[in-house]
């Protein structure tokens, strides 16, 4: 599973961190990076459909 941020979308709500800090970086601007390249670890692809489930913007894709 990866899970890939669009940068464009993404307006720095951070709810994506707060639900997966283990899949989501934020930088010094509010605005939410993948961790190791997007790659879900197993175990956490319940966390990582949540993070997008739960971004306004609908900036996380989900690609399996």
């Amino acid at each position: 599973m990866l899970l890939r941020i669009n940068q464009e979308k993404c307006q720095g709500h951070n709810r994506c961190h707060a639900i997966a800090p283990e899949l989501v970086n934020i930088d010094d601007y509010g605005n939410a990076h993948e961790r190791e390249d997007g790659v879900v670890p197993p175990g956490l692809e319940v966390k990582a459909r949540l993070a997008a489930a739960n971004c306004p913007e609908f900036a996380i894709d989900i690609t399996e």
